[in-house]
């Protein structure tokens, strides 16, 4: 990063039965463990600590950890040109108003955790930086230094802030203002002791895991702070606990939580080699785990498969994170827990949704994707679902959210029109797929994977069983989706119901005059033939979100069926003509 050495002078003065996932939460801890946990909190809340909080004993960090990761050179260069910059929203830095704040709960988290710091980083030499930062720092610590407010001090942007504040000292702390550098340092100082009592407040997942590396990170650099590193070490290997599965996926189910994840881990790590301390085997053994999860559900252009309201990000931006992770694996091809499986033959990659939707206490904005599957021959996709409902840009994010989080926004089976798993109208998740039943299998010349749930079975009696099978060449993809009757509910007359194969950006499909099947011209010029039975297939309207968050206009395959009370089958084929 631009002129940031660590070795300059040290900052000083600077119920579950079949279902897949589990519920998150606290439980499991043993009592000796729960007193253990009891004593490390004790142990840093002293009056010694409190006088150094106090201002009484002189405040300083010890070391100056680097940041691995590279920032956006976007925003970076946006805030040398006055402008803080978020997914479509910007703001005037000279025009800051943090008592009255007009922007997204987005744009928020992003100017209150200091991310922006590594963006600013990332292509601006300190006597560029130092000036913007310090000056954003001044008026945030007017508004924020001392009075506790949401989200300014809600405890995983205080945990990211630290971090931040930590990696980037030298844009923060370069002035010779003793009275400012003194109020950063206070104000992270009293970021910390907010977390001692709040971090555990947080839902399972990233937030918790965000607020106990920030504890942590404080810890090992602030002068006396070994008491509490101990306890943020303690605090954050549960929290990891409650956050990953032991497949190594991430209880939101959410493959930009997972790389969120890697890059907190990977962070605070910095903070152990900065102070030449070795690292906690747990911080290693838990990036071992969530890296070949998050491969598992890439394609062929090194960027994220679309799910729970994620979207592709860009390549580099992920490649930067692993890359600093120093994890060097394979995908993960089986997440049973976290539920995506993975199947790769040849240059072609399948990527299933075998799971019900996360617990809804534990995401924001989560989806009705159960048994959707995204494909990808090399660098091209051909059917994906439309993603990005929580990264898609501003101002389209309002009109465009709530129906990309609905089951018709993904490529899968959709009974009467409705959600597979219902979502409420403040966003939360309701009723419908509790249970995912699977199978796997593995020959020479093909890898089968069987699922299905029961996400329609309360509403209409039917379950939603998908077969998919995939050549070992990777050029023959089979399917079969079935509704199967099941429960005394009474099917008067016929349920309609729709299979939707939302096209990759760029695929062109041509229908076939007996209506039965698509020609489809993927970019670079290959040919593919899709074919159904058992419905009859319609081309139509989609859109999908890419990496940076913007919408474009694409096209879905749709077959439209009818199923009589004893259930319906549809039949398909996508298969490489050259």
């Amino acid at each position: 990063m631009a002129d940031h050495d660590p070795r300059d002078t040290l900052i000083d003065t600077i119920e579950q039965g079949k279902r897949l996932i589990r519920l998150g939460g606290d439980k499991g801890l043993s009592l000796a463990e729960r007193l253990a946990e009891r004593i490390n909190r004790l142990a840093w809340r002293t009056p010694l600590h409190g006088l150094r909080l106090n201002g009484k004993h002189p405040l300083k960090l010890i070391a100056v950890p680097d940041d691995p990761i590279f920032g956006d050179p976007t925003r970076g260069n946006a805030m040398l040109d006055g402008r803080i910059e978020w997914m479509g929203e910007a703001r005037a830095i000279a025009d800051l108003d943090f008592a009255r704040p007009d922007w997204s709960s987005g744009f928020a988290e992003y100017v209150h955790s200091f991310a922006w710091l590594r963006d600013l980083s990332s292509v601006a030499t300190r006597a560029q930086g130092a000036p913007i930062a310090e000056g954003v720092m001044r008026v945030w610590i007017a508004r924020h230094g001392e009075q506790v407010s949401e989200p300014a001090w809600r405890a995983d942007l205080i945990g990211r802030r630290i971090l931040f504040w930590s990696a980037h000292a030298p844009l923060i702390l370069s002035s010779a203002d003793l009275v400012y550098r003194s109020a950063v340092l206070n104000a992270l100082a009293r970021g910390a002791r907010h977390l001692d009592r709040s971090a555990d407040k947080m839902p399972p997942g990233t937030g918790r895991v965000a607020a106990w590396c920030g504890v942590t990170m404080a810890g090992l650099l602030i002068a006396g702070g070994e008491p509490r590193q101990q306890g943020g070490e303690a605090g954050l290997q549960r929290a990891l606990t409650t956050a990953i599965f032991p497949d190594g996926g991430n209880v939101q189910r959410s493959a930009a939580a997972q790389l969120d994840l890697i890059a907190l881990l990977t962070l605070l790590r910095e903070g152990y080699l900065a102070r030449r301390i070795e690292p906690p085997a747990f911080l290693g053994e838990a990036l071992a785990r969530l890296v070949p999860a998050l491969l598992g559900v890439m394609h062929g252009d090194r960027a994220l498969s679309s799910w729970q309201g994620g979207g592709p990000m860009t390549a580099g931006a992920i490649a930067a994170i692993i890359d600093a992770s120093g994890v060097r694996t394979r995908p993960l091809r089986q997440a049973r827990d976290w539920g995506y499986q993975r199947i790769s033959a040849a240059q072609s990659v399948l990527i299933i949704d075998a799971a019900p939707p996360p617990v809804a206490r534990l995401v924001e904005g989560g989806c009705g994707s159960t048994l959707a599957f995204e494909f990808s021959e090399g660098p091209v996709r051909l059917i994906v679902n439309c993603g990005g409902a929580r990264a898609i840009m501003r101002p389209a994010a309002n009109r465009l959210a709530e129906g990309l989080r609905t089951t018709a926004a993904h490529s899968t089976l959709v009974v009467g029109d409705s959600n597979s798993t219902a979502i409420h109208s403040d966003g939360t998740l309701g009723k419908g797929v509790v249970e995912v039943e699977l199978s796997r299998q593995e020959s020479e010349t093909s890898s089968r994977i069987e699922a299905s749930h029961d996400g329609y079975a309360r509403r209409y009696g039917f379950v939603h069983r998908r077969q998919l099978v995939l050549a070992s060449d990777g050029r023959d993809l089979r399917g079969d989706d079935m509704l199967l009757p099941v429960g005394r509910k009474s099917r008067r007359g016929a349920t309609p119901f729709a299979v939707r194969f939302h096209l990759g950006l760029g695929v062109e499909a041509t229908p076939t005059t007996d209506g039965m099947a698509a020609l489809l011209r993927v970019p670079g010029g290959a040919l593919w033939q899709f074919r159904c039975r058992g419905g009859t297939l319609a081309i139509d309207d989609s859109l999908w979100v890419d990496g940076l968050g913007m919408a474009h206009p694409t096209r879905q395959l749709v077959i439209v069926a009818e199923a009589p009370g004893g259930g319906a089958s549809v039949s398909w084929v996508l298969k490489r003509a050259r």
